[in-house]
């Protein structure tokens, strides 16, 4: 099985987790952890964003640049508020409808990915990506979803090494984070050690950095996500630079997050 296979089957599962707790709960109307967005809201995220993806891993083609295009060009207009304009209109779908437009979406995704001709990078919001690289970011959001969609449910989803995906991206993005919120990016490597699920330690970067981070694997990909505060994890940071880069963590495209509210 290829690293593509491999990203694809798991965000298969990850997805298919999710919609089965979010029929089962028939609570569409939910608010959730992020504000102004209900069940629906969070699932018409995904779809949307499946879809552009979908459009994306097409946009080598003519018809596909086009298309791909529009979507670039509603950013434009809006870059603020189009990701959120268009997650409220899907959400007012019926549920049913909903649903086949996520799962529709979603095979359209796997079946792009798998066709995008190797070596191709493929437009983004930001850097372009290969297809492994989109599968992982997909992956990241739709567990990050997830997560605030148990949260509404008052559920605890499962927790695996799945997360891995989401681990890897959020250090591959560290410079990012310092970039998007006005800093400088620190020039050396950081030291990563995480407790996965399942009991390994996952790592990253020099044995010998001066600037570490360690702790759970769950409540880093949970903080790189800004689905927790810094305060509430179990991340031990050493050096300067690794503190500062815990309190802006980001590993998804777009704006600096607000982040959670440290719990009381």
């Amino acid at each position: 099985m290829s690293v593509l296979d491999e990203v694809l089957a798991d965000l298969t599962t990850e997805s298919d987790q999710l919609r089965a707790a979010v029929v089962a709960a028939d609570a569409w109307d939910r608010d959730t952890p992020a504000a102004g967005w209900t069940v629906a809201t969070q699932v018409a995220h995904l779809a949307w964003t499946d879809e552009a993806a979908t459009l994306a891993a097409n946009a080598h083609t003519p018809e596909g640049k086009e298309a791909w295009d529009e979507v670039v060009l509603g950013a434009i207009a809006d870059p603020e508020g189009f990701v959120d304009t268009a997650a409220h209109e899907l959400a007012a779908l019926p549920p049913a409808e909903l649903l086949g437009r996520w799962d529709t979406a979603r095979a359209g995704l796997v079946a792009a990915l798998r066709a995008l001709p190797e070596g191709t990078k493929m437009p983004w919001f930001g850097p372009p990506m290969s297809a492994t690289s989109m599968a992982t970011a997909r992956y990241m959001e739709t567990w990050a979803h997830s997560l605030d969609v148990h949260d509404a449910l008052g559920q605890r989803p499962e927790v695996s090494d799945r997360i891995r995906h989401v681990a890897h991206i959020g250090v591959r993005t560290r410079n990012f984070a310092y970039a998007n919120n006005g800093l400088q990016p620190p020039g050396e490597e950081f030291r990563v050690e995480l407790v996965a699920p399942g009991g390994a330690t996952w790592t990253w970067g020099p044995e010998d950095a001066a600037q570490r981070v360690t702790g759970s694997a769950y409540d880093f990909c949970q903080l790189v996500t800004q689905r927790i505060h810094r305060n509430d994890t179990d991340l031990v940071a050493v050096g300067d630079d690794a503190e500062t880069w815990l309190t802006i963590a980001q590993a998804f495209a777009g704006p600096a997050g607000g982040g959670r509210e440290q719990r009381s």
